[in-house]
């Protein structure tokens, strides 16, 4: 129910429309003074205040700015006798919702107080959803405490609050977006639109069109005046996934938008210009594709002004039993399935599977296991990976002395770089160096093996 406050000195006024209000649905307060109704708004979640401009003591326009210095958003319906047309414009100027002039009808009164709580019940979502948007994305609540993402996060938190460019490169579903939308959020931008586009699998028309929009009439099919992501954007943040997809003959445009912040919408003769932030994200090695001829040096260098690189999930595997921790927690909310738990085996043996989906993939995993699972308990048979071969947790460790294997002092990164490496040669060498064999003698994937074997300095000459 909404709440409204009415203000006036005359007794029976407030009496009259307090009924009226409370007819429609509204929860009213009354009061005769403007002391008096600071008071009851200090105590009460108000959805709108009703006020007469001339009382004794405390006037309507000073009543309206006391409420405003604390309640900037509250509405406020000014009253005022015929006449007193100055003093209306005056109140509007303070911040009034708007304002009626004595003697009015009921159903002008009540149109009034309905567009008024609808209008700030609006406000309200979003300032609510700005703020979820910001705990959400706010780079100090990002999951994971490995050493690099440590080091990710400090630099989010340099680069947020500039205008910079920023690159963010890493493997598809290490979570890209989310620390672009992370820089966002915690960016002097923030209650600005952040707007994005995947660059990927669209004509070079239409990719055009979505960046810089169109006329009406520019094309077959655009039967209205669209507007682009980089109006959408203005004063905001443009976000550029996949990046590197961009065909070559577009790249040139937008070098021109970020050189001269203006641009054309396509069909269009009118120039505009926007202020926008630009986040660009992609999977792929730019300087390779600047030297394969498919992305412009220039533009590079525009857009590679900060770059932020996210590690792939198997480089921060310590990283997994928090992760899995959150998506239990945020699946049992989601899916109304208090209690759930995910068991210490579990666990174990998710921090030894290869991940080549990363971050996405371990919750896309815990989401299928919080569907699946029974007893509200995640077990390894719920987190089995989409493989013919059935995985199991390793058992062989229990009897493993790690302290003739390994050196005292030695860290655990070294220990697992070595031991790693060691594998990846002696399987590369049973298989006479056929990938295929080798990866599935380690149980990986050909591609994880191509990327380890990168890592370790294995390639074949």
């Amino acid at each position: 129910m909404k709440t409204v406050l009415i203000v006036d000195d005359e007794p029976n006024y407030l009496i009259v429309l307090s009924e009226l209000l409370k007819e429609e649905g509204f929860e009213v307060f009354t009061a005769l003074r403007g002391e008096e109704a600071l008071k009851t708004a200090r105590e009460t979640d108000l959805d709108l205040l009703i006020t007469d401009m001339m009382m004794p003591g405390m006037d309507g326009i000073t009543l309206l700015k006391t409420i405003k210095s604390s309640k900037p958003d509250l509405p406020v319906i000014m009253v005022t006798a015929y006449g007193e047309v100055d003093k209306a414009v005056a109140a509007m100027q303070a911040g009034a919702f708007n304002y009626l002039t004595k003697p009015f009808n009921n159903d002008e009164l009540v149109l009034n107080a309905r567009k008024a709580v609808e209008h700030y019940s609006i406000l309200k979502e979003n300032i609510r959803l700005r703020g979820e948007m910001r705990s959400r994305y706010g780079f100090a609540n990002m999951i994971g405490k490995n050493k690099k993402m440590r080091e990710l996060y400090t630099l989010i938190e340099k680069v947020a609050p500039t205008t910079s460019s920023v690159l963010i490169t890493g493997e598809s579903g290490t979570g890209k977006e989310l620390v672009a939308r992370a820089i966002h959020f915690n960016s002097l931008r923030q209650n600005a639109p952040f707007i994005s586009l995947n660059c990927a699998g669209l004509p070079e028309a239409l990719l055009e069109s979505e960046l810089f929009g169109h006329e009406k009439g520019a094309f077959t099919g655009a039967i209205a005046l669209r507007k682009g992501r980089f109006e959408l954007a203005d004063t905001g943040t443009l976000f550029l996934d996949e990046l590197a997809e961009m065909p070559m003959p577009l790249q040139a445009k937008l070098l021109r938008v970020l050189q001269e912040k203006t641009f054309e919408r396509v069909g269009g003769s009118h120039t505009l210009t926007v202020d926008v932030r630009i986040i660009s994200a992609t999977n792929k090695d730019l300087k390779e594709e600047v030297e394969k001829g498919t992305f412009r040096e220039d533009l590079y260098y525009r857009f590679n002004v900060v770059h932020l690189h996210l590690p792939p999930l198997r480089e921060r595997f310590d990283d997994i039993p928090m992760l899995v921790a959150h998506f239990v927690s945020k699946y049992a909310k989601q899916l109304n399935r208090p209690g759930l738990e995910i068991t210490p085996d579990t666990i174990r043996f998710l921090t030894t599977l290869p991940w080549e989906g990363n971050v996405r993939e371990l919750e896309n995993t815990i989401e299928r296991a919080a569907i699946l699972c029974a007893n509200n308990i995640i077990t390894t048979n719920d987190v089995q990976p989409d493989t013919a071969k059935k995985l199991e947790p390793l058992q062989w460790h229990a009897d493993l002395d790690l302290d003739q294997m390994i050196p005292e002092g030695t860290s655990l990164p070294e220990a697992l770089h070595a031991i790693e490496e060691k594998m990846v040669r002696n399987a590369l060498e049973k298989a006479d160096n056929v990938q295929i064999r080798a990866a599935e003698g380690l149980g990986i994937t050909k591609s994880l093996l191509q990327y380890k074997m990168k890592k370790y300095g294995l390639q074949k000459k």
